[in-house]
């Protein structure tokens, strides 16, 4: 198997909640995943009018394995942030109701690597990748640098754990989200009434990030590779 891999250089602070959390209650995973970086190569492409079957290319994505290549640090801030909201009950007399939310912001030192498996990668990705500028929130920015070729992944990157004889020692564990088997551009299109189902547009894969805990207190959590 041989991989395609793109080069990113961190310019601002990441933040990504899980696909699983709540409006109000987030905890930033510490890197992108696979969902998170097809969608922006998808929204690039599109924009950048460089893909001109969108269905071909979503069916072409949810075929292609994608890992990503962790930075050497994260430190992870988090912060406590009053907001404005839909209630639950909603009257033209109170639009919105004041909460508080809790968000974690990542600042990441080193580069990022996002790894398509080139057997089934489209041949679009390559024009795409200078395009895009942010992964996860908007506003995580992100500079492209370079691509290569490479055989093999080493083991900075992410790794299924289903596919995994051992766990190893310097990681943690994340729910990373990616295509399901069936995802088509109509289920993904935001402006679609088409609901994404579980499983089958949209899966969730148990992961390990090679990112530890190095230093612990108030407030934040340090990870080296």
């Amino acid at each position: 198997m041989s991989w395609l891999v793109f080069r990113y250089q961190p310019t601002s602070l990441f933040s990504l909640k899980p696909a699983r959390a709540t409006s109000t209650v987030g905890k930033s995973l510490l890197v992108p995943t696979p969902y998170a970086i097809k969608m922006a190569f998808l929204d690039a492409g599109l924009s950048k009018g460089l893909v001109r079957d969108p269905d071909a290319f979503v069916k072409a994505l949810s075929n292609t394995a994608v890992h990503i290549g962790v930075p050497d640090e994260a430190c992870v801030t988090g912060t406590i942030q009053k907001i404005r909201q839909e209630p639950k009950k909603r009257s033209p007399e109170q639009p919105y109701i004041s909460n508080i939310a809790m968000r974690e912001i990542v600042f990441l030192r080193g580069t990022l690597l996002i790894a398509f498996d080139s057997g089934f990668c489209p041949v679009e990705v390559k024009a795409i990748a200078p395009m895009i500028n942010y992964f996860g929130k908007r506003g995580s920015f992100f500079q492209f640098e370079d691509f290569d070729d490479r055989l093999h992944l080493d083991n900075t990157f992410t790794q299924v754990i289903a596919q995994l004889e051992q766990i190893p020692s310097r990681c943690h564990l994340a729910t990373l989200d990616d295509f399901g088997p069936e995802a088509n551009f109509d289920a993904l299109n935001s402006f679609s009434e088409t609901p994404i189902k579980r499983g089958r547009h949209r899966t969730w894969i148990e992961s390990t990030v090679p990112l530890g805990v190095h230093n612990v207190g108030p407030g934040f959590v340090h990870y080296r590779r």
